[in-house]
C-alpha cells in the first residue's frame, strides 16, 4: 500500500489540479495541451503540474523539449482508503443516531406528554 501523504490532499485541494487529473485519466498528454483547456499562462499550468508532480499524483516523461505528463493512481488509491475508513466510521455513527432518534420519536409517540393540555375538536 502507497503511504498516503498530506501533499495528494494539498494537491487535490485545487479545482485546477482535480480538473488536470481528469483530463489525463484520458491518457499521457504534454503540458501545452493540456495548458489549452485553461485560461492561464503555460507558466501557471506548469507550477499546477509541478504540485501534482510532488504530491506524486502525476509523472512527467521528457522528450528533448517536450514534457509528457501521466497519471500516477497511486496516491489517489491511498487517499481512497483513508476516506472509505472514515465513511464507514461515518455511516455506522449516523446509523446509530438514526435508530436513537427513531425510537426517542416513538417512544414519545407512545406516551402521551402529561403536561400538554388536551383540546377537543368540536365538528358541526
Amino acid at each position: 500500500m502507497v503511504e498516503l501523504q498530506d501533499s495528494t490532499f494539498a494537491a487535490l485541494a485545487n479545482a485546477t489540479r482535480r480538473d488536470m487529473l481528469l483530463r489525463l485519466t484520458a491518457g499521457e498528454s504534454t503540458i501545452g495541451a493540456l495548458a489549452e483547456a485553461y485560461d492561464m499562462s503555460l507558466n501557471a499550468v506548469s507550477k499546477h503540474v509541478m504540485t501534482l508532480e510532488q504530491a506524486g499524483l502525476v509523472t512527467r516523461r521528457v522528450d528533448w523539449r517536450t514534457h509528457y505528463i501521466c497519471l500516477n493512481p497511486e496516491p489517489l488509491r491511498a487517499a481512497h482508503e483513508w476516506l472509505d475508513h472514515y465513511r464507514a466510521f461515518w455511516e455506522h455513527r449516523l446509523d446509530a443516531l438514526e435508530d436513537f432518534l427513531a425510537r426517542k420519536k416513538g417512544a414519545q409517540h407512545a406516551a402521551p406528554d402529561p403536561t400538554q393540555k388536551k383540546t377537543r375538536r368540536h365538528t358541526r
